[in-house]
């Protein structure tokens, strides 16, 4: 076996879509079991960005030619997050995780932070801990948005965001995890839906949201992160299943909105922290952190 970097090139963002693909075969398409599932073009697309932002944080294993396991991870200001983290059925007790995520993790050299979401796995959950994580039991909230239980937003305006907000995003960011995501919201930008702000004397937030899928929120508070939450809910179209991913108990305002729309929570996964308290009021993505 062999370990490799993995390469800014359409057939190693393949590899690893595949790969994802038969790892988590029993569980939504793209992602740990109970994650949403990520378009296609998105995963590819993630796979070539962080190709080219962290080419020392993303390495790819083969055996007879063949991949075995995938790990990527992002290093922005002093955090390190391992963003995917994938291994073959086959290939899996043999210490093909074990190897990538050693090689990724010294990627992270340096960071004082860390950050990741973690599958519904005692595997993922055994390595991630031994990788110096205090792992956090989350839920996920799901179900048709009833929209008789959004309450009136009050006097906090929310507006569609495009890329001249980039300074707020990074602003918000940095106040509640110590770092922005820089590149990576150009990524998101052109791959969710819409981005929602929320900039006003009470202070700032942000959310992108897709389809039902609630992608990324944050905010300086939990009032704006409670407004940001039911417009991007009353948002989702009519028939469409609305998802919230990642919540922790640090964030119960999310559940409380959640709740008043008639969402069902689940328990499931982990957000992982090493070196810093759950961003709070703040909903991760499980690709971008």
């Amino acid at each position: 076996m062999i370990l490799r970097p993995v390469r800014d090139t359409a057939a190693d963002a393949e590899a690893v879509q595949e790969l994802t693909d038969a790892a988590f075969a029993d569980a939504s398409p793209g992602g740990p079991a109970g994650a949403a599932p990520e378009p296609t073009p998105l995963r590819l697309a993630r796979t070539r960005h962080l190709a080219r932002t962290d080419p020392g944080g993303c390495w790819l294993a083969e055996s007879a030619g063949r991949p075995v396991g995938a790990v990527l991870s992002i290093r922005r200001e002093g955090l390190w997050a391992p963003s995917l983290y994938a291994v073959r059925p086959s290939a899996q007790g043999k210490g093909v995780g074990r190897l990538l995520l050693e090689r990724a993790a010294a990627h992270s050299r340096g960071c004082l932070r860390g950050m990741v979401c973690a599958a519904d796995s005692p595997a993922a959950a055994r390595r991630y801990r031994l990788a110096g994580f205090t792992l956090h039991p989350a839920m996920r909230l799901t179900g048709r948005v009833d929209r008789d239980g959004l309450l009136d937003p009050g006097d906090i305006p929310v507006h569609r965001g495009n890329a001249t907000h980039l300074h707020l995003l990074d602003s918000v960011d940095r106040r509640l995890r110590g770092s922005a995501h820089g590149p990576d919201h150009g990524l998101m930008l052109g791959h969710f839906e819409e981005l929602l702000i929320a900039d006003a004397l009470a202070g700032s937030g942000y959310c992108y949201r897709d389809g039902g899928v609630v992608r990324l929120l944050a905010a300086t508070s939990k009032r704006i992160a409670a407004r940001l939450l039911r417009e991007a809910l009353a948002r989702v179209p009519d028939g469409v299943e609305a998802r919230v991913e990642h919540l922790t108990a640090e964030q119960e305002w999310a559940l409380d909105v959640g709740l008043e729309v008639r969402l069902t929570p689940r328990a499931g996964g982990f957000v992982g922290v090493r070196g810093m308290r759950p961003p709070a009021p703040y909903l991760p993505n499980g690709a971008f952190l």
